[in-house]
This record gives C-alpha cells, sequence and structure tokens, in this order.
C-alpha cells in the first residue's frame, strides 16, 4: 500500500537520459560481441568459426572483385593502346616511305641502361595514370605524324611535276642551252634546250608526270611532243625517231615516251629537250641539276629523330 511517486523529467533531462542508456546499450552489445567471437575462436566454438570464416571469404571476394575489375579496365586501355600502336606503325613506315628512311632504321630500340636504383611498387592508380600519359603521347605523335604524311606527299606530287628525271639516261649533253654557232646557217643563234647525244633507238624519258599536249611532225622538230606538266610548265622531246604516246595521254615520269633519232632539221642522232615556262624557254639544266639534290636528307633526319622522341 506504498504511495505512487512521480517523476517529472524535463525534454533535456529526457534526451540525456536516453542517450545515456543508448550509448550504454552499444557498448555492452560491442564488449558481448567481442567476447564472444573472442572467446569463440579461442576455444574452437564451430558456430563462431564459421561466422569467421564467412566473414573472412566475403572480404576476399570484394577484394578479388575488385582486382578483377581493375584488371578488366587496364586490359581494355592496353588493347586500345595496342591497336593505336599498330595505326602508329603503319603511319610511320609510309612516311618513312616518303622521307626516304629506312623503317628498320625507325624501329631500333634505343640505347638504355645506367645503374639500378630500386623503388618501390607502382600503385594502381600510379599506373593507370602512366597508362593515361602514353596514351596521349601516341594520340599526339599520331597526328603529328599525319601532318608530316601530308606534307611529305604533297612535297612528292609537286616533285613528281617539276622535270627533274633526266630524259636520257645513256646520253650526254653535247649543246647547251644559250647563244651558239648555229650548225647550218653558221651565225649566232639562241639554243632553247639541251641536245643529249645518243645512239638511234635510245629510250628518252619523260622529265615529270604530266599530260600529252603535242604530238606532231615539225618541220624543225621533226617527230616530236610535248608534256603539259601543270603551272604554266611545259616540256619539249624532239628529233625522235619514234614516238610511243599520243595527244592526251597521261604520262608518269620516267616513262618511256619516245625513241631516240635525227628527224627534223639536225646533223645526228640526239635527243633535243625544252623547259618552256609560260612559253618562254628556260634552260633544262636548272632543273635537272635540282633533282639531284632534292631536300629528302633534313625531312629523313627529322622524321627519325621525331620518332625516337
Amino acid at each position: 500500500m506504498a504511495k505512487s511517486r512521480a517523476v517529472h523529467l524535463s525534454g533535456t533531462k529526457l534526451v540525456v537520459v536516453f542517450a545515456g542508456l543508448s550509448l550504454g546499450l552499444m557498448m555492452a552489445a560491442a564488449g558481448l560481441y567481442h567476447w564472444v567471437f573472442l572467446k569463440g575462436a579461442r576455444e574452437g566454438w564451430p558456430i563462431i568459426g564459421t561466422l569467421v570464416k564467412l566473414v573472412v571469404k566475403d572480404e576476399f571476394e570484394q577484394r578479388d572483385r575488385f582486382m578483377r575489375e581493375n584488371l578488366d579496365a587496364m586490359a581494355r586501355r592496353l588493347g586500345e593502346m595496342q591497336a593505336k600502336l599498330v595505326q602508329l606503325e603503319a603511319l610511320g613506315e609510309r612516311v618513312s616511305g616518303l622521307a626516304g628512311v629506312n623503317p628498320a632504321e625507325i624501329k631500333t630500340t634505343p640505347g638504355r641502361g645506367g645503374a639500378l636504383v630500386s623503388g618501390r611498387s607502382l600503385t594502381m592508380e600510379e599506373l593507370q595514370a602512366t597508362l593515361l600519359d602514353l596514351d596521349q603521347l601516341s594520340s599526339q605523335n599520331t597526328d603529328l605524324l599525319t601532318v608530316m604524311e601530308s606534307r611529305l606527299f604533297d612535297q612528292k606530287i609537286k616533285n613528281m611535276m617539276v622535270p627533274t628525271q633526266q630524259p636520257v639516261q645513256a646520253g650526254h649533253v653535247g649543246s647547251s642551252f644559250g647563244w651558239r654557232i648555229d650548225p647550218f646557217s653558221g651565225r649566232s643563234a639562241l639554243h632553247t634546250g639541251l641536245d643529249f647525244q645518243a645512239d638511234p633507238g635510245t629510250p628518252i624519258l619523260a622529265a615529270a608526270g604530266g599530260v600529252v599536249v603535242e604530238q606532231d611532225v615539225h618541220p624543225a622538230y621533226g617527230n616530236m611532243v610535248e608534256i603539259d606538266h601543270g603551272n604554266n610548265l611545259v616540256t619539249r622531246y624532239a628529233h625522235a625517231s619514234k614516238v610511243w604516246v599520243k595527244k592526251g595521254d597521261l604520262v608518269k615520269r620516267g616513262q618511256k615516251i619516245a625513241d631516240v633519232g635525227t628527224t627534223g632539221r639536225s646533223t645526228g642522232p640526239h635527243l633535243h629537250f625544252e623547259v618552256m615556262v609560260q612559253g618562254v624557254p628556260q634552260d633544262p639544266q636548272k632543273f635537272l641539276a635540282a633533282g639531284r639534290d632534292l631536300p629528302v636528307v633534313a625531312s629523313a633526319k627529322a622524321l627519325k629523330a621525331t620518332a625516337h622522341r
């Protein structure tokens, strides 16, 4: 029959009491958890051992899954880099061919060495950063070689359209460009080309690629061929014994277009070779001399240095 007592708690006291009880329960639960697991692990309780194995197995599975995901990502990145390197190698071979460099010289592994100073192993983040740098470097080199290929190809096309090819391989110059004593009149006259002395039937080659714009029999030039190389540049081949091309034909640099003869105003078998710019005769020797020393060596050295970088 004791009397009941009423305890009045304010909001603040109630929160403090609740927090204390919660903290006490958490500490008790944690202590009980560690006591049970430690005691069970020491004494070999079957249930505790099974739980420990499950926890350890789950941790290893998570770690293996993380490693597999990273390895798969790196494998994909390596596959992409391998494709880029194959593309870069093919592009390098094409560019080296245009620049006159032996591709085997570029593929040679540069010499490296030095004392070994061991360091720590790379982390996964550092390895991924290194792969990213290599990927960016290969992309930059691909862009660079693409630009170089375009410029070298353009330069090669331009060189092929300039008459720098010797029109007669087995002949020698008998009369140069300029003023001379005419062999028929005995007076001073302008010789508008080069005379290549050669045996009858010697092949006459196109000095550059172009289109045949004239193939006719001329009173002075005899069997004559004219080739337009673009940019108002025309070459003329005269005194041929036989012509192998006709007007409108597209010819390549070094292609056989006629045979040496002595037709027209000629004292003997030879090729009269002219180069005209906008219809004005030029000294062919300047063009032929330029063809003997084209600026390929400098481009080749620059390409080789870029490839090694």
